[in-house]
């Protein structure tokens, strides 16, 4: 049997409810505020993605260089960040993560100042590197507030919030930004446009940064200590030593690269004639709808991850997504674009589930082996680009082959990959 993941706090006999002691839900209604924030931040790149690459006049590759930085942030910083975390704690960590990416924010304003697609990238870099920072305090600070067997579900719920932030993301910055674009039949036309347009939204979002910073700083959050496993070799092992942990690492990447490289093509997808020609608003407003099924789906997920096994529910929601790519692309119209939109629904609980499954018993590990979870979150930078190379090549919709292969993997991952392995007699990649 794997070592227990955490010491879980004080209980009534036979509670084992998402529902946290009084004493944490304080702390646990102010961390969700950062998930929020986060997620409409991410998901603002679906629309600056397309606005820059109409204003810059960029292929779909060059265009994905925005996920390349802001994603790639993560494969850089969070092994730091979990080593910052373990040594200052999780909550001074969440609070130099506001501030970090409040520097992200602010730097876009002189970005767009110079016209400078180089700037525009460092900024989502700098932005990501906060972000990155307040995902590997946030995330297993979340999974211990409270017992280990509900934490996919305690987790799902405050992702529910981070989705109704990737809701909002998109059809604001559709108001703010795709509603700008004229047809832009060439350079000309392109070079018009003034791209300042994104100054004021992310001054907004610098501002909201600091201000739920300051707010944070005066909450009281509990200070909580994993539990030490009770296997004696778990003191001599490293966390990427446990199979289940390194193969949840790949499924963080395919998972994050596969919602990454689908969302933020959905607007360029719905403009095919043969999906629904739509503009660049109308597209970007139904981007919404992606993430508003992961929301609902999230909200819908912290119940029934209660009440079903969380491998089982993953590797369901992955085959539904598998479905729904491969009808999207093979059919038009109406059709096609409201099957790629319930992709956002089958998404909702795998990044929680996993994240999760792959902390399963990793007890004194579980800072470092959130640092590498969080590292996984490259794939949202690699897998776009890599999406970008083939809808440039062989076309937009044959691109789609790629989030359905990601999908597969995360499938068997829930199936197989996630069950931990008790005494490491065997390499961490193995394929039992």
């Amino acid at each position: 049997m794997a070592v227990p993941m955490y010491s879980a706090p004080p209980q009534a006999a036979g509670s084992d409810s998402l529902t946290p002691t009084p004493r944490y839900t304080s702390a646990l209604s102010a961390v969700t505020t950062l998930f929020f924030l986060w997620g409409f931040i991410t998901s603002l790149n679906d629309i600056l993605i397309p606005y820059l690459k109409a204003i810059f006049q960029l292929s779909y590759t060059q265009a994905n260089l925005i996920n390349l930085c802001f994603f790639g942030a993560y494969f850089l910083m969070s092994i730091p960040a979990g080593k910052l975390v373990e040594r200052v704690g999780y909550k001074r960590g969440m609070l130099l993560g506001f501030v970090v990416a409040a520097i992200g924010a602010f730097v876009f304003y002189p970005a767009a100042e110079q016209r400078s697609y180089g700037l525009f990238l460092g900024a989502l870099f700098i932005l990501a590197s906060g972000i990155t920072l307040l995902q590997v305090a946030a995330n297993p600070y979340v999974a211990i507030l409270g017992p280990p067997k509900s934490a996919s579900a305690r987790l799902t719920l405050t992702q529910a919030f981070n989705s109704v932030g990737t809701t909002l993301g998109p059809v604001l910055g559709s108001i703010f930004l795709l509603s700008r674009l004229p047809a832009l039949d060439n350079a000309t036309t392109a070079a018009s446009i003034d791209v300042r347009a994104v100054q004021m939204p992310y001054l907004i979002v610098g501002g909201m940064l600091l201000l739920i910073s300051l707010l944070l700083s005066r909450v009281n959050l509990p200070q909580i200590v994993p539990a030490e496993g009770n296997n004696a070799a778990s003191h001599h092992e490293k966390a990427w030593q446990y199979r289940h942990l390194m193969l949840g690492v790949l499924g963080i990447f395919a998972y994050v690269g596969a919602e990454v490289a689908i969302g933020s093509h959905l607007v360029s997808y719905f403009a095919l004639p043969e999906v629904g020609g739509l503009t660049p608003l109308a597209a970007g407003q139904m981007v919404g709808f992606y993430w508003g099924g992961a929301t609902v789906g999230r909200f819908a997920g912290a119940y029934l991850l209660n009440k079903f096994s969380p491998t089982k529910l993953l590797a369901f929601n992955a085959a539904g997504a598998v479905v729904l790519v491969l009808v999207s692309i093979s059919t038009t119209g109406p059709l096609a674009m409201w099957t790629v939109l319930a992709v956002g629904l089958m998404n909702s609980i795998m990044y929680p589930t996993i994240f999760t499954l792959a902390l399963a018993g990793l007890g004194r590990h579980t800072e470092e082996a959130s640092g590498l979870l969080c590292t996984a979150i490259v794939g949202g930078a690699l897998v776009p680009v890599l999406f970008g190379a083939m809808a440039d090549g062989p076309g937009l919709r044959w691109a789609f082959v790629l989030p359905v292969l990601c999908y597969i993997y995360i499938g068997w991952y829930g199936l197989r990959g996630s069950r931990p392995i008790a005494n490491l007699v065997t390499p961490p990649i193995a394929l039992l």
